[in-house]
C-alpha cells in the first residue's frame, strides 16, 4: 500500500511539474480592457391597432453597444439617432408633420422595449394610419424600419 501510495504521490508531483512548464513558456494574451458597457438592446414592434394586444406587422432588433448590430435595416444610423436624443423616443416624432393625410382611423402603434444605456425602457405611440405615421418620421430612421 504504502508503494502505491509513493508512486501515485510522485506521479502526481510530476504532472503538476509539467504543468508549471508548460503554463510557464506560454505566451500570454494582450491585455483586453476591462470595463463593462451599458447595454443597449431594444427591440422595435409596429402593429396594426391601437391595443396592446394588436397583431404585431414588423418586429427588429437593435443593439447598439458595444457596436451597432441587429435586424434593423440601418443600424449604426439608428443608435447615432438614439444618442442624439440621449434615448428620449418621444423626440424622434415630429410635433409638425410635414404633408397632408386622410383622418381615414386605421391605427399604427409602435412600441420600443428593451434596456438603453443600462435603463429599462418601455415606449409606445399610435398613429390615426399610416400616412400620419410616414409623415411624423420622415426625417427619423431609427423608428422608420
Amino acid at each position: 500500500m504504502r508503494c502505491v501510495l509513493t508512486t501515485l504521490t510522485a506521479a502526481a508531483t510530476l504532472a503538476v511539474g509539467a504543468l508549471a512548464t508548460a503554463a510557464g513558456t506560454a505566451q500570454a494574451e494582450p491585455a483586453k480592457p476591462t470595463g463593462l458597457y451599458a447595454p443597449s438592446a431594444l427591440v422595435l414592434t409596429l402593429s396594426q391597432g391601437d391595443q396592446a394586444t394588436a397583431p404585431v406587422s414588423r418586429a427588429v432588433t437593435l443593439t447598439c453597444t458595444p457596436k451597432a448590430s441587429g435586424s434593423h435595416p440601418a443600424p449604426s444610423a439608428a443608435c447615432a439617432e438614439l444618442r442624439g436624443v440621449s434615448g428620449e423616443f418621444g423626440q424622434l416624432v415630429s410635433a409638425a408633420p410635414a404633408g397632408f393625410c386622410t383622418k381615414e382611423w386605421k391605427p399604427q402603434m409602435v412600441t420600443v422595449d428593451g434596456v438603453w444605456e443600462g435603463r429599462r425602457v418601455s415606449w409606445t405611440t399610435t398613429f390615426g394610419n399610416g400616412c400620419e405615421m410616414r409623415n411624423a418620421l420622415a426625417n427619423g430612421v431609427a423608428l422608420s424600419f
